[in-house]
């Protein structure tokens, strides 16, 4: 909930400290000066001010109340002080001011929102950005090496086991307790999952909630806590061109890391949901799926989804599927769900540089519909 502050463009008028200053004329006064007149003197002549001066300082009076504290101009119109006169005190409003309630307002906009993501994930707050988040160190923003380091931690492999085979993949940890978000394919009919995470580390995991329309899964590591939640970041603002990440376990090689840029966006891809199909990656080594009428790497079957996805030339492989796509800054946005092979052969299966990913805001989008049980159930 996002609130708003109004402050009146005028600032407070305070009393001047000279006022009344000739009903104490017989008070003692400084004997190095001479007894005030009187009739107060003649204001000097002003120094007259050049015309980009004069305009600065009407700016200047507008932006900081007139007082003379917001420039060099603004004080060559101000008038003497008479002699004897205290000095008059400093006010605190203008720009200290100003900054001052820029900062409440960030700090209202950012309570809300925090507030908002509490109300949509519980207890566990995921660890949102709704720009872009510096999760690398500033000595390794922008490199690859950087981002590695600084996501690998958040990034687990999975390991699926059903009646029909097994299938490896990959997940991204979003809470410290153990919530992970993955594909469904992944998981789907599985009656065992074990996940590993990035320091050796083997837990039992247990499914929470499945979206096979959007090939979306929730799963919670039994007895897990400490560990690192990535940072979910803002898919709407990726471009094509951006350098992208990917990490995750192709071939069941723990915390790959491959690197390129965003090719497109928006892309419509069409997977398979049924569980047999799902499968099949462990059989061929691929996830089967459609594009502009088109299927390839294996039969997607009769029951299918079709959803928008990032398209990247990142290198992905079987097993990078539910495994991140991050920016340079070290926020995820994509979920790695289908790769185009040139070959529906195992033996020379290989990343044609043709990936696409789950864009974030769609998995953001969805989680309190996840954690509810997911709409499959």
């Amino acid at each position: 909930m996002t609130e708003s502050f109004r402050r009146d463009g005028e600032y407070e008028q305070y009393e001047n400290p000279y006022q009344g200053a000739q009903q104490h004329a017989s008070s003692p006064v400084n004997p190095e000066w001479p007894p005030p007149p009187a009739q107060p003197p003649a204001a000097p002549p002003q120094p007259v001010a050049s015309p980009q001066a004069a305009a600065f300082a009407a700016e200047g009076a507008g932006s900081y109340g007139g007082d003379g504290n917001g420039g060099g101009t603004a004080l060559l119109t101000a008038a003497p002080a008479e002699p004897g006169a205290p000095a008059p005190k400093r006010r605190t409003r203008g720009p200290l001011a100003l900054l001052a309630a820029v900062a409440i307002v960030a700090a209202a906009i950012g309570g809300g929102t925090a507030y908002g993501i509490q109300e949509l994930t519980g207890n566990d707050t995921v660890a949102s950005s709704s720009t872009s988040t510096n999760v690398v160190p500033s000595s390794a923003k922008g490199t690859v090496a950087g981002v590695a380091k600084a996501v690998s931690p958040s990034i687990v492999e999975i390991n699926a086991t059903s009646n029909a085979g097994e299938s490896t993949g990959s997940g991204v940890i979003i809470t410290s307790d153990g919530e992970i978000i993955t594909n469904n394919h992944v998981i789907s009919g599985a009656a065992t999952i074990k996940v590993s995470t990035s320091d050796g580390k083997t837990y039992t995991a247990k499914v929470v909630g499945t979206d096979s329309k959007k090939d979306l899964a929730l799963i919670k590591l039994e007895n897990a806590s400490g560990l690192t939640p990535a940072t979910l970041g803002d898919s709407d603002g990726v471009q094509v061109g951006d350098e992208v990440v990917a990490i995750g376990s192709p071939e069941g090689l723990t915390g790959t890391v491959t690197s390129g840029i965003v090719s497109a966006l928006n892309r419509d891809v069409t997977v398979a949901t049924d569980e047999g199909q799902s499968q099949n990656q462990g059989g061929n080594g691929q996830w089967p799926f459609e594009f502009g009428g088109q299927q390839f790497n294996g039969d997607t079957g009769s029951s299918t989804t079709t959803y928008k996805a990032i398209q990247t030339d990142a290198s992905l492989n079987p097993g990078n599927s539910g495994g991140a796509l991050i920016d340079m800054n070290g926020n995820i946005i994509g979920i790695n769900s289908a790769m185009y092979s040139a070959s529906s052969d195992s033996s020379t299966a290989g990343s044609a540089g043709l990936g696409f990913s789950i864009p974030i805001n769609t998995v953001k989008s969805d989680l309190a519909t996840l954690r509810a049980g997911g709409s499959d159930s």
